[in-house]
């Protein structure tokens, strides 16, 4: 499961565990943001005792002080198994400090940032990025051998541009040269919403993992789904409306007791509309959803799906 800002936290994680996910990793955390003790960060370092026994967690930092970036890492290193750079993100306030996919424009800082914090950390340090600052900027073939000479454990790429953010199509012929050109593991991210999707990217690229990102928000089931079809050429049925609506009120019962009701129903909302794309009568809800303030109020919203 690829991080993902608002969807992979804890919460979400723990129903990951129960898809059989392989590796999870955390929501985006400011290296900087550590450094000074920011208070916002608790909620997403916050973890459970299964997390790093039923499947692998990494924890994603981002930052552009390769000091600052490696001190943080040594401090939280003991609680995750993997430490993973994101050098990827396209977001512009990330972007204008330097940070995310900006280093994708300056990557002799970003070698220094992995090799100094492969040279002493005792976790494994992989990095993510994507094709390229922009079309005029295409370099994730330059930038994949940088990651692996600088001490980079495995690597994932998204097939496309800091540019595009996440409109088009990710290009996955990028991600086939990058695979080709290094010999750490390449994870391949981009487009893959449906478990043919993943079969194709693998067949197609010859990556060695996949990151399902967007395809999972609302559906979990995806995990699962896509992990029976590699193993067994098995397609599992998609969930049924009242599994839906079953996931929706264990998601939103988790979102609370991890975080309280007051900061999870906001949240709950984009993960409502998300469950709920598709089903008759759900977009008669939107309006309602943005008023959802506590959980029993979602729990009468979750009654009406599919009823209208």
């Amino acid at each position: 499961m690829a991080p993902m800002a608002g969807v992979t936290d804890l919460s979400y994680r723990m129903i990951l565990e129960e898809m059989g996910v392989g590796l999870a990793t955390t929501e985006m955390v400011s290296a900087k943001g550590l450094f000074y003790g920011n208070k916002n960060n608790a909620v997403i370092l916050k973890k459970s005792p299964l997390e790093g026994t039923r499947y692998k967690l990494a924890i994603q930092l981002f930052g552009s002080d390769p000091m600052i970036m490696t001190q943080m890492a040594l401090k939280i290193q003991d609680d995750y198994d993997i430490i993973d750079i994101n050098m990827g993100c396209p977001v512009n306030k990330i972007v204008q400090n330097g940070e995310g996919s900006a280093l994708m424009k300056d990557p002799k800082k970003a070698f220094t940032i992995i090799d100094m914090m492969s040279r002493v950390l005792s976790k494994p340090v992989t990095v993510k990025f994507r094709k390229g600052f922009d079309e005029r900027h295409i370099n994730a073939v330059e930038f994949a051998k940088m990651c692996e000479e600088a001490g980079a454990a495995a690597i994932t790429i998204h097939g496309r541009t800091r540019e595009q953010m996440y409109s088009g199509e990710a290009d996955w012929d990028i991600i086939r040269q990058v695979k080709e050109a290094v010999k750490i593991p390449v994870v391949g991210n981009g487009d893959i919403f449906k478990p043919e999707d993943a079969k194709r990217m693998i067949d197609e690229t010859g990556v060695d993992a996949v990151a399902i990102a967007r395809g999972a928000k609302g559906n979990p089931w995806l995990i699962k789904r896509t992990i029976e079809y590699l193993k067994t050429g098995e397609l599992l049925p998609e969930p049924s409306l009242e599994e839906k609506k079953e996931m929706i009120v264990k998601h939103a019962t988790l979102m609370t007791e991890n975080k309280g009701e007051k900061m999870a129903m906001p949240e709950m909302r984009s993960h409502l509309a998300w469950y709920s794309a598709g089903i008759p009568g759900s977009a008669v809800l939107r309006n309602e959803m943005n008023q959802v303030s506590t959980i029993s109020e979602l729990l009468k919203l979750v009654d009406k799906l599919g009823t209208r």
